[in-house]
């Protein structure tokens, strides 16, 4: 596989990852409707559902940046210095992409408040 048909490809999960959260983001703002959210349950169903959307977010945000990546690297002749490619990984949004030692551990920490974007 290419590295554009990679970079293609993640965008392409990008896409689907956004795409199917219209109709969580439809329930969502039927459950947050003033009458229901006085019931506890639903109110933490709620705050559920926003951090499961964040979850996704983070998602979208790597396959972009990983994306855009692949397509530096794409860019790159054959005998270009492992620091370039160090480089491009360091200019990266996400610090769990841009920083060797939190690679992979974002699905492990705690996030805090969830916010509505």
């Amino acid at each position: 596989m290419s590295l554009q048909k990679l970079a293609r490809e993640l965008d392409e999960t990008a896409r689907q990852t956004a795409s199917m959260l219209e109709g969580i983001t439809d329930a969502l703002a039927l459950l947050a409707d003033k009458q229901m959210t006085t019931d506890p349950t639903i109110r933490e169903a709620v705050q559920m559902i926003v951090t499961a959307m964040q979850g996704q977010d983070r998602i979208e945000q790597r396959c972009n940046n990983m994306a855009l990546a692949v397509r530096q690297f794409a860019l790159l002749p054959p005998t270009a210095p492992d620091s370039v490619y160090d480089e491009i990984w360091a200019s990266l949004t996400l610090d769990e992409l841009r920083v060797p030692a939190l690679s992979g551990i974002a699905a492990h920490q705690a996030h805090g408040d969830a916010e509505l974007f």
